[in-house]
């Protein structure tokens, strides 16, 4: 009989020895026979469970496990890359590399004013000794195959930071659009007495 009333639908749940349950749905309208039933396996917690990491893991290098696009596109990578400017020697000596590429990433180390062949500091006005460091951030860049308008990052160590507008002129000139994240830092010193140093992080 209709009261006039909407009716929920009535529920019926059977379970069968705890793994399989059945769900059924009538209308709960007169004359409507519509009845909708879903057929599901309940899974067994404990079973999953005792199979653990070892389980996954298993499953994993079988194949039968989906892994994520950034796991599959790591997988198989090397790892650093020493990177050596041109004419440059590696050394048992050597305290630090001119760069390391990890992947498509490019670390260069920071790179004073000194000329690549007498490792001195080069001449001034300060701003030919800016071109001289970034020409040395240059040749590694070279060396692993990446550019200037690849450059992610640079960090700017400066033992005059009233030289900051000086820097720019000539900074701007090795990135004249788009230019990387910055940060620059003023210090006390700088190794090889350079007055200016210039490290950068690029990919390749």
């Amino acid at each position: 009989m209709d009261d006039g009333k909407s009716k929920a639908p009535a529920a019926r749940i059977q379970h069968d020895a705890g793994k399989l349950c059945r769900f059924s749905f009538d209308s709960g309208n007169e004359g409507e026979e519509g009845r909708y039933s879903m057929t599901t396996r309940r899974s067994d917690r404990r079973k999953f469970l005792r199979c653990g990491v070892s389980g996954v893991a298993a499953a994993a290098a079988a194949g039968t496990v989906a892994l994520p696009a950034a796991a599959k596109s790591s997988a198989g990578k090397k790892g650093k890359k020493v990177i050596y400017k041109a004419d440059e020697k590696p050394s048992k000596d050597a305290i630090f590399s001119s760069g390391i590429q990890h992947g498509n990433l490019l670390f260069v180390s920071g790179a004073g004013a000194h000329d690549p062949v007498t490792h001195k500091v080069v001449e001034g006005p300060f701003q030919n000794q800016v071109r001289r460091c970034l020409e040395n951030i240059k040749l590694v860049l070279d060396a692993a195959g990446s550019s200037p308008d690849k450059v992610l990052k640079c960090t700017v160590f400066l033992t005059d930071i009233t030289k900051w507008g000086e820097m720019n002129v000539v900074y701007h000139e090795f990135f004249p659009t788009d230019p990387p994240a910055r940060s620059t830092i003023a210090v006390k010193d700088l190794p090889g007495d350079s007055p200016v140093e210039i490290e950068c992080i690029a990919y390749v």
